[in-house]
């Protein structure tokens, strides 16, 4: 009898060829991003100590620090997560189980799609005219954060988008089936089901958060002051201008300060990849858990 299977199939010298491609391919990009983090290491090892993490520049003192930046980078994630993550839960639920299919929900996918593409040079021009000069907010972390907002929102709506696409279809029919409302079916059955893509779309909104610069040039400004902690303190510091570590990565470069430029980048590099290794581990440990 002949045997139609594909792993009794002789492999053609083309398949061989895209498959050493491909290594190839794979191994060059482990290359590269080794050869990154290596060489920004080595450059950046020697500017790192506690002083550098947990000081602010002093032209008294005649020290440099990056703890206000550390705020600053801490505001700025934490308020457009606040911003960003409902709204793009809410869009995405409403696109994938609300809406109907039609004119309205291609418009709304194709503009979401479109807002992922646009330069954040261009996010930044129009959150200082808008947020900061129209909204009467100036450079602040406020208006840095609203920027940042219109930026990973796509990313956020399109990931819970996807994750909700693979939850069963036979979880919706089964719970509305013995009762269930819609919504109790959403919040108690789709949601956890989904959650491991959603934390996913966070995570990411987060590294995106962290390594911009461009927007935030425009809008949230460069001041590395710390917060006061008394008289309200650490909520007007969000009216107040605020530089993150990216900001504080161009500033250096642009005044030839190289070893605490590295340093910063080195402290980025730190952060991206703890983010990426936390996506990893809790999205497994979610999968683990909805499959008990």
């Amino acid at each position: 009898m002949t045997n139609n299977s594909i792993y009794g199939k002789k492999a053609r010298p083309l398949d061989n060829l895209l498959l050493v491609l491909i290594y190839i391919c794979a191994f060059l990009s482990i290359l590269l991003l080794v050869g990154i983090c290596a060489y920004v290491f080595i450059k950046g090892i020697g500017s790192v100590s506690i002083g550098f993490l947990t000081t602010a520049p002093s032209a008294i003192n005649g020290t440099f620090g990056i703890l206000g930046n550390i705020i600053n980078t801490v505001y700025m994630i934490v308020l457009t997560l606040l911003f960003a993550t409902p709204c793009g839960i809410g869009a995405a639920i409403y696109l994938n189980e609300y809406a109907k299919p039609g004119k309205i929900v291609r418009l709304i996918e194709f503009t979401t799609e479109t807002l992922s593409g646009i330069p954040s040079i261009i996010f930044g021009l129009f959150g200082m005219v808008f947020f900061g000069h129209t909204l009467k907010l100036g450079y602040s972390i406020l208006t840095g954060s609203l920027t940042l907002t219109l930026m990973v929102l796509p990313l956020i709506t399109r990931n819970t988008q996807e994750a909700l696409k693979t939850v069963p279809e036979s979880y919706r029919s089964g719970a509305l089936g013995i009762g269930a409302t819609k919504w109790y079916m959403i919040r108690t059955i789709l949601l956890p089901s989904a959650m491991p893509g959603i934390l996913t779309g966070v995570i990411l909104a987060i590294g995106r958060i962290v390594g911009e610069s461009a927007a935030l040039l425009f809008t949230g400004g460069s001041a590395y002051l710390l917060p006061k902690l008394a008289d309200w303190g650490l909520l007007k510091k969000i009216l107040q201008p605020g530089g993150t570590l990216t900001i504080q990565l161009y500033l250096s470069m642009s005044k030839a300060q190289y070893d605490d430029a590295f340093g910063i980048a080195l402290v980025l590099l730190v952060i991206v990849l703890v983010i990426n290794g936390l996506t990893k581990h809790f999205t497994k440990k979610l999968d683990v858990n909805r499959l008990k």
